[in-house]
């Protein structure tokens, strides 16, 4: 079913939207859903046969460096097509013509469709939204659903000093919940570059004693050229599953860099039980590898895909080796501000699940 694909629009007359959605999936054929503006906010896989059926997945894009509006339609037609799982990719769009834009840090249309997700997949950098947008995700966060934050996560939000905003200490920089929704609630917030940003890039090894966690079930070769992320210190409920280890140079058989870089390596993915005040834990994976480029090593997409499992507590359902193949094609787009492809719609990435390459740009403030 990976060419059904549902064009969802903006947030206009939403009890028209979710009728007529509801029906097209009864149908299960192709449609969009018309809007006041005629604007598309997402895509939405529907997913079908397979362990996740009747599951709903939420993917969050926003950055502008990383690529997450090519790495998360990629994860999303893999876990809908393989897995079953419906699956919805919202994006930082422009609302005067609809395109995805990056850079439109206080645009995320759509939010309200966390309302009833099973898993949120947050892939955002220095978010500043309108405050009724936000709800949603602090809502659904607060509501102790599990979620995957994937690179510049642990820097999703940023408001100004001032903010008069009920939501301003979930920035990254909070002093009032020290480090913000990064801190508190994946496990660390920005830091630094571990590695040297562009020159170095990072290979996963597996800690002694964790290999046998459910989302490391056929995980064995994850590399990717994005640098590994400085980290100060995590929770004690953490469990480190991956550590980066620094690479001198940026090829999958570049060998380790010498001295203090990797004694001791830093943590690039871990999972968190967060305890909840009512009682009962919150499943979180953190990883600080998965830029779009690094989307290509297949060990790396196994690991999301496997997170998305645990997350809702379907370990068991995780197989020794996930499918995890790529829906369509994927040449990913290197990493870089202002490298993003002009002119794309969500639906552009309907039907492959991914972008097409383009030059890389000079990256200006990376983190």
């Amino acid at each position: 079913m990976s060419g059904n694909v549902y064009l969802v629009k903006d947030q206009t007359m939403k009890n028209l939207q979710l009728l007529l959605f509801l029906f097209v999936a009864f149908l299960g054929c192709v449609t969009a859903v018309p809007s006041a503006c005629g604007e598309e906010w997402g895509i939405m896989y529907p997913g079908g046969d397979g362990p996740g059926a009747g599951k709903h997945i939420v993917l969050v894009a926003g950055d502008e460096e990383y690529r997450s509006e090519e790495a998360l339609p990629a994860l999303a037609a893999i876990l809908a097509t393989h897995h079953g799982f419906r699956c919805t990719v919202l994006f930082s769009v422009d609302l005067e013509t609809g395109e995805i834009d990056p850079d439109a840090t206080k645009s995320l249309p759509g939010l309200e469709v966390l309302d009833d997700a099973d898993m949120l997949v947050l892939f955002t950098r220095f978010r500043r939204l309108e405050d009724g947008d936000m709800a949603h995700l602090v809502d659904y966060v607060e509501s102790g659903r599990p979620l995957i934050g994937i690179r510049t996560a642990t820097h999703a939000f940023a408001y100004e000093k001032d903010s008069e905003s009920p939501y301003s200490h979930w920035s990254w920089n909070s002093s009032t919940w020290p480090g913000g929704f990064g801190r508190q609630i994946l496990g660390e917030t920005w830091v630094n570059h571990h590695g040297h940003h562009g020159k170095e890039s990072t290979r996963g090894v597996i800690p002694e004693g964790v290999s046998g966690h459910p989302i490391l079930r056929g995980v064995e070769d994850v590399w990717g050229p994005t640098d590994v992320y400085g980290i100060r210190d995590l929770p004690g409920d953490t469990t480190v599953l991956l550590e980066g280890s620094v690479r001198d140079g940026m090829t999958p058989g570049a060998g380790p860099v010498d001295g203090p870089k990797n004694t001791p390596r830093i943590p690039i993915t871990w999972t968190r039980e967060r305890p909840l005040e009512g009682g009962g834990m919150q499943r979180i994976l953190a990883s600080t590898i998965g830029a779009a480029v690094d989307f290509q090593s297949e060990d790396l997409r196994r690991l999301f895909v496997n997170a998305c499992y645990w997350g809702m507590e379907m370990e068991e359902a995780i197989p020794s080796r996930s499918v995890v193949e790529i829906v369509g094609s994927f040449e990913p787009t290197m990493f870089g501000f202002g490298g993003y492809i002009r002119g794309r719609h969500p639906s552009d990435y309907a039907l492959s699940g991914a972008g097409q390459s383009s030059d890389d740009s000079e990256a200006r403030d990376s983190r």
